[in-house]
């Protein structure tokens, strides 16, 4: 009877061998080598070539497994013995990590929200401010307070006689009892005379009647009344707080007819000087990139905290996103002088002056960098005007040209501080001392200030 061929056995595939070994030899066991792609064999065998870079290898290159010697019949055995070391490895590694992470303290630190109270003495993380809620926040906040301000009035026409004149800006509520900032050239017609009839809306519909109570003389701010109470106000900041990168939120009626409207950007620069019109030169303004159009003259800008940092007052025409504000510190004086029921009135030195920065400084071989030189300046039209004001408080303390004003009452005059802004924290007719560099002297000199009269 033919033997039928037996079954093969089942084998071990992690234990191959082309033959069985005889009892008690030791066999060499490893996987077979496999070939690699050609750019990895010239890598490894030149270390200063690598593969092309449109070449990737389609799957990850795994490492040769470790020869291991065991008999055929121990071959298990010697697997679960290496398995197990493995295990062991593992177990040692994540017990050394445990210890590592315990002596930094990285276990103690508090969970996250929602998973539990802190433990006592432990205070939570702080948690930055979400623009996009400080905005809506913001909103939300203020413009109940913004106002769309409608003047109406006439000019003179191209051929002569008189044309109506309409003009619409915001303005911003800053006491409930109807005091309004807005600006100047918001409640002036075209010819530059004050508008003869005013219509302020607010937010919620209602419509009163208002008068201009006060034109500024400094810069292009006006103060507004209406015969209302109880009337929805913002809140003032502090301009001389706020940084350069700092979130900026504007409110107005931008053409006038989009009621409310909230733009956001950021604080660009601050110090900044442009020319708006014939003569008139504003100072110390705070660019922003935040929207700002025709209509938005008059109404606040705003910081994450929602508080007025500024009254938004122009734009540049060849630009997209420059625009720019008054500090509202520059325009605290006039909003007190309003409420007590004074005549809106700006301290007056009369002097013409150009402010030191290293520039200035070199071109003429100063020897200090900050301060205001006082010197003649040239107008628009290229006339020179004169760098002491004749008859004005300065000539009468005897200022000069070429004097450099280095602080008031003891307060340097720099960049950061300069003259003309200083000067709005001081009333007319108060004496104030000032520091000046002449030649190489250093001099104390008070001067009594004026009123600044409209259109300097």
């Amino acid at each position: 009877m033919t033997e039928q061929p037996r079954p093969p056995e089942p084998r071990d595939d992690a234990l191959e061998a082309e033959t069985p070994a005889p009892q008690g030899e030791t066999v060499a066991y490893s996987p077979p080598p496999e070939p690699r792609p050609e750019w990895t064999r010239s890598a490894w065998l030149d270390p200063s070539e690598t593969a092309p870079a449109s070449v990737a290898p389609t799957e990850p290159v795994t490492p040769s497994t470790p020869t291991v010697t065991a008999s055929r019949r121990n071959g298990l055995d010697g697997l679960w013995r290496i398995l197990g070391a493995a295990l062991l490895s593992a177990v040692l590694a994540s017990g050394g990590t445990v210890i590592v992470l315990e002596g930094t303290g990285a276990l103690d630190r508090p969970a996250g929200p929602g998973s539990g109270s802190l433990a006592a003495g432990q205070t939570p993380n702080p948690i930055a401010i979400d623009d996009s809620s400080a905005v809506v926040t913001a909103a939300a906040s203020v413009s109940p307070a913004v106002v769309r301000i409608t003047a109406i009035g006439t000019t003179t026409g191209p051929l002569g006689g008189t044309i109506p004149d309409r003009g619409v800006g915001s303005g911003v509520i800053y006491d409930p009892a109807g005091w309004i900032l807005t600006n100047r050239h918001v409640v002036r017609t075209q010819d530059g005379a004050i508008a003869s009839e005013l219509t302020v809306e607010l937010k919620d519909g209602r419509e009163f009647k208002g008068t201009v109570y006060g034109i500024d003389t400094l810069t292009d701010l006006a103060i507004v009344k209406v015969d209302a109470a109880g009337l929805p106000s913002a809140p003032m900041g502090r301009s001389a707080d706020i940084k350069v990168g700092q979130l900026a939120i504007a409110i107005g009626s931008p053409l006038g007819t989009y009621t409310s409207t909230v733009t956001t950007g950021i604080i660009s620069a601050t110090g900044r000087s442009i020319d708006v019109e014939a003569g008139v030169h504003l100072t110390n303004l705070i660019q922003t990139d935040a929207a700002i159009n025709p209509g938005n003259s008059g109404g606040p800008l705003l910081d994450a905290a929602g508080q007025v940092i500024g009254i938004n007052t122009a734009v540049e025409a060849n630009s997209n996103g420059i625009g720019f504000a008054i500090p509202i510190d520059i325009a605290r004086p006039i909003m007190a002088q309003a409420l007590a029921g004074e005549k809106l009135a700006r301290p007056y030195v009369g002097i013409r002056y150009v402010q030191i920065d290293l520039k200035v400084k070199k071109d003429n071989n100063l020897t200090v960098d900050h301060g205001a030189l006082i010197e003649p300046q040239t107008d628009a039209s290229g006339a020179t005007l004169p760098a002491i004001n004749p008859g004005s408080p300065a000539e009468k303390a005897g200022l000069k040209a070429g004097d450099i004003v280095l602080a008031i009452e003891g307060q340097t005059v720099d960049s950061e501080h300069p003259l003309d802004a200083m000067l709005t924290s001081y009333a007319p007719g108060q004496a104030v001392k000032l520091t000046v560099l002449r030649g190489t002297a250093q001099i104390e000199i008070s001067v009594t200030l004026g009123t600044r009269p409209e259109g300097l």
